[in-house]
């Protein structure tokens, strides 16, 4: 998978007759949508790039069209695919965030300098994300992203850094 492309949608049917598809948001923060400007559409055959013309809500749905497709039979192909946006047009992290794709089988120590395992997947719960770590007996563990657990994510290194709570690993 490129790290460079983050999912934030799936096209999941048409819209009336002038091209328009309802997409179920992927991301954390489905206003996004008002500001997109480019994106992909991931085909088996490959990406196309598509440009918005128009973003509406509706229900958990973004209701979207593009500037390349102006009917419903030029659009229809395209459902259960994929949206995709470039890291250029990904939403700018704030201080403290993270791509997931860029965290993804990183190295995660304890805060005493022992290894504890590798970040197999981020779980987003609502409340706070958790993170999946494979330990190196081969058992996971799940380990809340927050300020008293995990105290360093340096995503360029993929070196995590995690203070074990008591109750972690019981």
């Amino acid at each position: 998978m490129n790290e460079d492309m983050f999912r934030i949608g799936v096209i999941t049917s048409t819209h009336g007759l002038k091209g328009e598809v309802k997409v179920f948001p992927t991301t954390d923060d489905p206003a996004r949508f008002k500001k997109l400007k480019k994106c992909f559409i991931r085909t088996k055959s490959g990406d196309v790039p598509v440009e918005k013309k128009s973003c509406k809500f509706f229900k958990n749905m973004v209701i979207l069209s593009f500037s390349e497709f102006n009917d419903i039979n030029e659009i229809e192909k395209y459902k259960g695919c994929e949206l995709y946006v470039t890291r250029e047009d990904a939403v700018p992290l704030e201080e403290d965030e993270f791509y997931i794709a860029d965290v993804i089988d990183a190295e995660v120590f304890e805060d005493n300098g022992k290894k504890l395992g590798t970040l197999v997947d981020v779980m987003q719960t609502g409340a706070n994300d958790v993170f999946v770590v494979k330990m190196e007996n081969g058992k996971e563990v799940l380990l809340p992203v927050i300020k008293d657990c995990v105290l360093d994510i340096n995503a360029e290194e993929k070196k995590i850094v995690v203070h074990m709570m008591n109750g972690l690993l019981d």
